[in-house]
């Protein structure tokens, strides 16, 4: 998780897909043709320059058959997951990198931005994709950088947390929002929190599941031995080039090993896994999902301590890496936060428990579809 690695562990620097047709992320609504740039004032989710240079294409250049294939099965609703009919795979140019992208739900719903963790993709929140989208939501997800389908940009400098930070910044105004709900799990927890902390004026709502507060993990990995212990495996990942073989062998199957037993029982059968396997053996896919440990070495604390935006802490307190005492103390920096300890849960809440993180988050985040209703 987010935190600060000893600095006598230098970083280790190392070495996308290829382009595709640049196209809008929605049919105009202003009386333009398809695929003309839209006015700086366009609508929602209008594939345009919104200062940072992000612009839609369309998802061709990489695995792209797997993700129609689990589009599908979220368009259909497969069993367990609500459906989400009008899900589509775009990549956005934004920061630097192209990004792959699942949308669903109405385009002039507030947006909602989930962000996943170590080691999944956009899949990893399918249980809760549909039911944000048909209760208005328009619903972003997008394969962090290094992950999935999106680009995987050479050397850990591009892995810092504050260029991840400025994707999730990025999605926000290629979606033609200025403000967003936030939510993250894992490292899109930490992504989560660090934008709510140093860009506050893009978070409408924050939801996190089992992720610390920045500066709650980084004091624990300094004063608390028994976090420093459950935490060991930071150590492993930021080292070079071993994480990639140790995990990339036999099919993933360490990865697969290690989601199952930080899971509960039949979480992670090997029917899910099956899309992460593919996804892990995409060509440079570990050597950047390591690279956002490495890229922690010698992370300064964050700039801000404190976060404004309303926020919900779901936490699973069975997560064997991430103690419960995180929770309490990270809600403690927030202005506005509430706290949901799930006693049954492990750190893979929302696949554990889909329908009642599903429900916490339409509570929590109702208000932003409300207020967006009423203007």
């Amino acid at each position: 998780m987010l935190c600060t690695l000893p600095r006598r562990v230098a970083p280790i620097p190392c070495g996308g897909p290829p382009g595709a047709k640049k196209v809008r992320n929605d049919a105009p609504r202003d009386g333009r043709k398809p695929g003309t740039r839209a006015r700086r004032t366009g609508p929602p989710d209008s594939a345009r320059d919104g200062g940072d240079g992000a612009t839609a294409t369309t998802a061709a250049g990489h695995d792209g058959r797997m993700d129609e294939e689990l589009l599908a099965l979220l368009r259909a609703g497969a069993p367990g997951i609500a459906p989400a009919p009008d899900a589509r795979s775009v990549m956005v140019d934004v920061n630097g990198v192209r990004l792959h992208v699942v949308q669903a739900g109405p385009p002039s719903g507030p947006l909602a931005l989930l962000l996943h963790g170590c080691p999944e993709f956009w899949w990893g929140w399918r249980h809760q994709i549909g039911a944000l989208a048909a209760s208005g939501f328009r619903v972003w997800v997008p394969d962090q950088r290094g992950y999935g389908g999106s680009d995987r940009p050479a050397g850990v400098r591009a892995y810092r947390i504050d260029r991840l930070m400025e994707d999730a910044a990025g999605l926000i105004a290629a979606a033609g929002r200025q403000r967003a709900c936030v939510v993250g799990h894992d490292w899109g927890g930490g992504v989560a929190w660090w934008l709510a902390l140093h860009r506050p004026e893009l978070v409408e709502r924050l939801a996190v599941l089992n992720a610390p507060h920045p500066l709650v993990m980084r004091r624990a990995l300094l004063t608390s031995p028994r976090q420093m212990a459950r935490s060991w495996y930071m150590l492993l990942f930021a080292l070079p080039g071993l994480p990639q073989a140790l995990f990339g062998a036999r099919n993933g199957a360490l990865w697969a090993r290690a989601l199952r037993q930080t899971s509960r029982p039949g979480t992670f059968d090997e029917e899910t896994l099956a899309p992460y396997r593919r996804s892990w053996a995409r060509p440079g896919a570990l050597r950047a999902m390591f690279h956002w440990y490495r890229g922690l070495i010698g992370q300064a604390a964050p700039r801000a301590s404190r976060v404004a935006a309303p926020t919900l802490l779901l936490w699973g307190a069975r997560d064997v890496a991430l103690g419960r005492e995180l929770a309490a103390s990270s809600l403690a920096w927030c202005d506005d936060g509430r706290l949901e300890l799930v006693q049954t849960a492990t750190h893979w809440i929302q696949h554990e428990q889909p329908a009642l993180v599903s429900a916490h988050l339409l509570r929590h985040l109702q208000p932003a579809a409300t207020s967006a209703t009423s203007r």
